[in-house]
């Protein structure tokens, strides 16, 4: 069964009031089940309001979506979400940042040092257990950001230009080691992005959108082989993919 189905969906800010505004119109779409997708489309065609309607943040004017079959209807742990700005609170150590959610559920102090243990690890952070946000570069924040989704264990990773904000160098290290944590724990992931080669290196999947009002424009398949390194992004292949990419991002 795929992880979340949209089917036929449309979305109208202000619908029947006067100046409405609609930005997704008729939109159909699968996720499988441990698949990474990325949607990518001009600014302002929609692919954040499609992915905060998948995290539940609000509700479409018209259709619907689903996860393995149940409508969704505001946010659960099921379903994580990791923003453009980061969203650590300042007032906690890294580890405390990260087993924040557990914490909430009840888990033991046990189980909250054992994921905070993990997870630092898996993110590429420890050694930075009892550091404050305000040491951290923006890069490491992100990483918390991460780690604290990922401790939650949801089914499906919601992630809106996550690294939109960093350094050309330290972005590709970050989608380098987003694609080792994600393999490992092989959750569904929704990415949004403005870059192509981003969207190409880390994906299986890639919806292009089209200018507002936001349609499905495309879906390229990407058969590039995994696990993949940054010397892959100058392979005739993936320049390929680039190319043709490029040239639908103005329709």
């Amino acid at each position: 069964m795929p992880e979340i189905l949209v089917d036929n969906l449309t979305h109208t800010f202000g619908k029947g009031e006067p100046g409405a505004l609609t930005v997704l119109d008729k939109i159909n779409l699968t996720f499988e089940s441990g698949s990474f997708n990325s949607i990518i489309g001009t600014s302002g065609c929609g692919k954040s309001t499609l992915l905060k309607m998948m995290a539940g943040l609000f509700t479409p004017s018209d259709g619907q979506m689903t996860l393995d079959g149940e409508v969704i209807e505001g946010t659960d742990r099921r379903r994580g979400m990791v923003f453009q700005q980061d969203a650590v609170f300042p007032w906690m150590t890294v580890a405390k940042n990260i087993s924040y959610g557990p914490r909430l559920r009840g888990a033991s102090k046990a189980e909250q040092s054992e994921i905070e243990a993990k997870w630092t690890e898996m993110v590429g952070l420890r050694g930075f257990e009892d550091r404050w946000p305000r040491e951290l570069s923006g890069g490491m924040r992100k990483r918390v950001d991460i780690g604290r989704v990922y401790a939650n264990d949801p089914d499906v990773l919601l992630m809106d230009e996550p690294f939109g904000a960093l350094d050309a160098q330290t972005k590709e290290r970050m989608q380098s080691d987003l694609l080792t944590t994600w393999q490992k724990s092989k959750k569904t992931v929704v990415f949004v992005t403005h870059d192509i080669e981003e969207a190409i290196f880390l994906s299986d999947k890639i919806i292009v959108l089209s200018s507002r009002p936001g349609r499905v424009h495309h879906i390229e398949e990407v058969s590039l082989p995994r696990p993949r390194n940054d010397e892959m992004r100058l392979t005739e292949e993936f320049l390929a993919i680039k190319r043709r990419l490029w040239g639908m991002l103005d329709h």
